[in-house]
């Protein structure tokens, strides 16, 4: 089967693979869309991000959705030719931190198209994907393009969890790439009576506006900032920064009123913080990584009408169009999402 499979930076190539055989348990999945993620830009560009570096070839991928072509002894709730979206959380389910609910930091983590441990972990932009059952989710009533949207939308419910009680509060979003405005959707699902967004492109804070951020702010505007929001000591209850930019996790903190929560949800690496200026303010910094719970949720949400994801999806491109899908998901002049269809 074709791979799409990271060599180094900027080596993307289409390689052959082995599907691997069906176990019990499994399912085999023909995949239909797969979304280009942050993460993955991260190892086309630069190879890695942080301390993380590839060291062998890895297939990218963990945000797909397929159709079911076979079931493994023991699988039940799934039929052939079902749309399911996979989630790309694998915890053991077993150690100390699954024990204790806490599934995104299961110390025996398998997710999809990681360079985190080694060997890496495979990712799913493949045509054929085995997967564990418990992964599959039904995507009934929603486009494989949609359903493929299941695993950064639950990022940002992840980290709107994070954050507590929204009902009525201010919320600032820093950066409107993907992560950006589905926050902006999750947030106003769960209540923000206000939502400002910040980013540098007219592009993305456009569909900011379209997704439901009641104002945004174009930071590289030097007469359009964020100034008339600190008066008072601040304005903003929540901050989910989403763009792993320092500046914009500076600026946005005059911003911030007194007992502010910030939700660091952007990785864009280390980034030196104002810690004079937080501490003043009793500002608390939390932090969200991935999701679990949060995928089923997601995928409910779609198909209940509650959340719609299909305007973030930019453009399609074939899996023979790689590198191309990978060099336009990277463009935040015209791109949002970019998907790949794999059939």
């Amino acid at each position: 089967m074709k791979s799409i499979v990271i060599h180094a930076a900027k080596d993307l190539r289409i390689d052959e693979r082995e599907t691997g055989a069906l176990g019990p348990g499994e399912v085999m999945i023909a995949i239909a869309r797969g979304g280009i993620c942050g993460s993955d830009l991260h190892y086309y560009n630069h190879g890695g991000f942080g301390d993380v570096r590839i060291r062998e070839p890895m297939t990218l991928g963990h945000e797909v959705s397929g159709h079911v072509i076979a079931l493994g002894d023991g699988v039940t709730g799934l039929a052939v030719g079902q749309l399911v979206a996979v989630s790309p959380s694998r915890p053991c389910y077993s150690c100390r931190y699954c024990r204790e609910g806490r599934h995104n930091h299961c110390l025996n983590m398998r997710f999809y198209g990681s360079a985190m441990p080694f060997p890496h972990i495979q990712g799913a932009f493949r045509e054929t994907l085995v997967a564990e059952a418990s992964q599959c989710v039904s995507a009934e009533g929603l486009t494989p393009g949609e359903a493929a949207m299941g695993e950064p939308l639950a990022v940002c419910l992840h980290g709107v969890r994070q954050a507590g009680e929204l009902l009525g509060k201010r919320v600032l979003v820093t950066g409107c790439g993907p992560i950006g405005l589905l926050c902006i959707l999750a947030a106003r699902r769960a209540g923000a009576g206000e939502i400002v967004a910040t980013d540098l492109s007219d592009f993305t804070l456009g569909m900011a506006g379209a997704a439901g951020a009641d104002r945004t702010v174009n930071m590289a505007d030097a007469s359009d900032d964020l100034a008339g929001y600190h008066a008072d000591k601040g304005h903003f209850d929540i901050l989910l920064e989403c763009s792993g930019a320092a500046p914009a996790l500076r600026a946005a903190i005059p911003a911030l009123r007194p007992g502010g929560i910030i939700v660091q949800l952007g990785l864009g690496g280390d980034m030196t913080l104002p810690v004079q200026a937080m501490t003043a303010r009793e500002l608390q910094l939390r932090g969200s990584f991935r999701f679990h719970p949060e995928f089923a949720t997601g995928l409910s949400l779609m198909q209940k009408g509650l959340i719609d994801v299909k305007p973030l999806i930019t453009h399609t491109f074939s899996l023979n169009e790689a590198v191309a899908a990978f060099e336009m998901a990277g463009d935040r002049t015209q791109a949002m999402k970019a998907q790949i269809a794999f059939n």
